[in-house]
């Protein structure tokens, strides 16, 4: 029988706290959005001095990442080797910092970070969900 894991409010703050650790280590001021496998904003912290730009796009980066079940990196790629169509993909941001959230292989939300470079949004979303992985 299969059981459908969900993400909890409990689990957003843990990936937001490790986030913002990693955040906080390197001086970057952020945004770090967490979404559920529906893409509704389950938690959101923007740390001082992050400009408020990054929140919807945060937010939209984790968006992307659950609805597309991937990371937001692989449009980026795919843009940057020229292949611009998938600018037009409705939901999609070609921005890497956008992370699915993955438990015994169900995809149950996404982390999304914006306010620094986009390999270093990433850096902080991936350490929000190793601290995830690490507590499960």
């Amino acid at each position: 029988m299969d059981t459908r894991i969900t993400l909890t409010l409990d689990d957003a703050k843990k990936i937001t706290a490790a986030a913002e650790a990693e955040a906080r280590h390197n001086d970057w001021p952020v945004v770090i959005a967490i979404v559920d496998d529906g893409g509704h904003l389950l938690h959101l912290s923007r740390l001082d001095h992050a400009q408020f730009g990054s929140i919807e796009v945060a937010i939209q980066k984790a968006r992307a990442a659950i609805a597309f079940r991937r990371p937001t990196k692989i449009w980026e790629e795919h843009v940057a080797e020229g292949r611009v169509r998938y600018l037009g993909l409705p939901g999609t941001l070609p921005i890497e910092g956008g992370l699915p959230i993955t438990v015994n292989g169900q995809f149950i939300g996404a982390v999304g970070v914006s306010g620094v470079r986009s390999n270093q949004d990433a850096q902080i979303a991936q350490a929000g969900l190793d601290a995830l992985l690490k507590s499960s």
